[in-house]
C-alpha cells in the first residue's frame, strides 16, 4: 500500500528543510497544497505552494476538489490554505507533505491509515528566535502576523489535540536537522516494509 507521510509541527519547526530534504533524498511525491497568501521573496508558485485567488478557492470548493481548507484572519487580511483532490496521487507512489494537525485529520478522513503523521517538536524559544530571524530577512518584515501564528501555535497543537489525532510518535528538531532527518527516514523506511 502507498502511504502519505504528512509533516507537521508548530511554525519554525523546520518543516519545510525537512520536507525539502526528505523530497531530495527520497523517492516520494510531493503533495503541493494551495494558498490565497502573497507568495514570500524565494517562494516558487508550484513548488512551495499553489497561490491562488479567493475567486479560484471558491470555484474549486464549489466544484468538490477542495478536500480540508484553513482560514486564517490574518493582521494582513484572510489568508486560505486549502488541499485540493489534484494535490495527492497516491495512485502512482508514496506521497510527502506538509500541513497542520487539523488538515492532517481531514486527509486521513479520506485516506485512512495510509496516512502517517511525521510530528516535528521545537523548544518555544528555539522557535520564535527562528521565527524572528526568517522574518528579518523578508524585505517588509510582519512581525504581527509572526507573534499572531506562534501563539495560535500552542492551541492549534496542543497536547490535548496531538493525542485526540492520535499523534504519539515525535522528532525533535532542537539541533542537528540531520539527526532529526535521518530518525525520519528511517521510520519511514520502517513503514513502507
Amino acid at each position: 500500500m502507498n502511504r502519505i507521510f504528512y509533516i507537521m509541527g508548530k511554525s519554525s519547526s523546520g518543516k519545510n528543510t525537512i520536507y525539502e530534504k526528505i523530497l531530495s533524498e527520497e523517492a516520494l511525491l510531493p503533495i503541493v497544497l494551495y494558498t490565497t497568501r502573497p507568495m514570500r521573496e524565494n517562494e516558487v508558485d508550484g513548488r512551495e505552494y499553489h497561490f491562488v485567488d479567493r475567486c479560484c478557492f471558491d470555484k474549486m470548493k464549489e466544484a468538490g476538489k477542495v478536500i480540508e481548507e484553513r482560514i486564517y484572519d490574518t493582521v494582513h487580511g484572510e489568508w486560505i490554505y486549502f488541499t485540493s483532490r489534484d494535490s495527492i496521487s497516491l495512485d502512482r507512489g508514496d506521497c510527502i507533505g506538509i500541513g497542520t494537525l487539523e488538515s492532517f485529520m481531514k486527509i486521513r478522513e479520506l485516506y485512512g491509515e495510509a496516512v502517517v503523521p511525521i510530528y516535528i517538536e521545537v523548544e518555544d524559544g528555539i522557535r520564535l528566535t527562528r521565527a524572528i530571524e526568517r522574518e528579518k530577512l523578508q524585505t517588509a518584515p510582519k512581525y504581527a502576523e509572526l507573534c499572531r501564528r506562534f501563539l495560535a501555535d500552542c492551541e492549534d497543537f496542543s497536547e490535548e489535540k496531538l493525542a485526540a489525532a492520535g499523534i504519539e510518535m515525535r522528532f525533535s528538531n532542537n539541533e542537528s536537522i540531520e539527526d532529526c532527518v535521518n530518525e525520519i527516514k528511517s521510520e519511514m523506511k520502517a513503514w513502507k516494509n
